[in-house]
């Protein structure tokens, strides 16, 4: 999901990311604000739209728990661990469903 020229619709696909989007992945992203964020594609606006945010306190089970059972969605979630070197570490994963 490529967030540049965030309102602006892909030139190849026509579909647009609302600034809310982008401004809430960044907030994951930078300030640790979410644990994940849910997308839709809103279909009457082509644009894609925040559905839901988890709190930072939220676990995996609560993200995969949000996820429609019948419906498309993309989303990040924002995985803690701790490496063998006992490091504290974070990656962002992108997620199809």
């Amino acid at each position: 999901m490529n967030f540049r020229g965030a309102s602006r619709a892909n030139a190849s696909s026509g579909m647009g990311v609302a600034d809310h989007s982008k401004n809430t992945f960044m907030e994951l992203q930078r300030k640790k604000v979410h644990r994940y964020v849910i997308f839709k594609i809103e279909e009457k606006k082509m644009e894609v739209v925040v559905e839901k945010t988890g709190e930072p306190a939220e676990s995996y089970e609560d993200f995969a728990a949000s996820l429609p059972d019948n419906d498309c969605r993309y989303a990040v979630y924002d995985f803690d661990f701790v490496t063998s070197e006992n490091c504290q570490k974070s990656k962002i994963f992108f997620i199809a469903w």
